[in-house]
């Protein structure tokens, strides 16, 4: 993974799976700890090819793709994005017939939407409104829910202020998300999604110039991974070099 692209990560990166597969979820999250997203593609190939009905299973793999496609997004392999975003679609399409979780459901669903436009801004005007619509309805759908909220939350950080969209509302819902994922063990055991959120947060605190409180969310996450390498050797000391200025 290139190092421009790991930056963009944190912030498109941000979803769950309430329940994952410990081989899996391990594995995942040290391809995101160590910066190998050739092994992360090796893990939802897989799944993919050996696709099973389970609904667990295809929460697990719409997660690890939602995860491939913002990266591809992010070092600008559309071609390869829009193959994964393709797989990604049909994977949440079965779970929403499943009906089983449809919070979650919507919170992909709005996310995809936001994928779709990445690769293609002309379609905002068009399909803009739907991702917001679903971000809202999954909130609304299960108020414990913390993708619902990051992806309100990813909405409002990218959205144009002209167009309504706000940074700093943005954080008050990361906050919300973190509060969720933080009452459930498992949700921030081992988890890249849980990593990824404190990044998230850490570097909207730094973009609206409150450097103290991104350090002490960059600090949290060296307590977790002392030596995840992004968060030690950049975006620590380029946040208290900006603070020293």
């Amino acid at each position: 993974m290139e190092r421009q692209g790991y930056k963009i990560i944190p912030i498109l990166l941000l979803c769950f799976s309430l329940n994952v597969s410990a081989s899996y979820k391990t594995d995942i999250y040290s391809a995101y700890v160590n910066n190998k997203m050739a092994k992360w593609k090796e893990l939802i190939d897989a799944m993919e090819a050996s696709k099973k009905g389970d609904n667990d299973f295809l929460q697990e793999l719409v997660n690890y793709q939602y995860g491939y496609i913002a990266w591809c997004i992010g070092n600008k392999k559309n071609d390869e994005a829009s193959k994964y975003l393709d797989q990604a679609e049909k994977t949440i399409s079965i779970l929403e017939k499943d009906r089983k979780n449809l919070s979650l459901v919507n919170s992909y669903k709005a996310a995809f939407f936001g994928y779709r436009i990445g690769l293609n801004k002309l379609l905002a005007p068009f399909i803009g409104f739907k991702s917001v619509n679903c971000a809202k309805l999954a909130i609304q759908l299960d108020k414990e829910n913390p993708f619902g909220y990051i992806q309100y939350a990813n909405i409002q950080y990218y959205m144009p202020v002209v167009f309504g969209g706000s940074k700093r509302e943005a954080l008050e819902y990361y906050l919300i998300a973190e509060k969720l994922m933080e009452k459930n063990i498992n949700l921030i055991t081992d988890n890249w999604n849980y990593l990824c959120l404190l990044i998230v947060i850490a570097q909207t605190y730094s973009y609206l110039g409150e450097y103290q409180l991104s350090i002490s969310f960059l600090e949290k996450i060296l307590k977790i991974e002392p030596d995840f390498g992004y968060v030690k050797d950049e975006l620590y000391p380029e946040t208290v070099k900006k603070m020293k200025k």
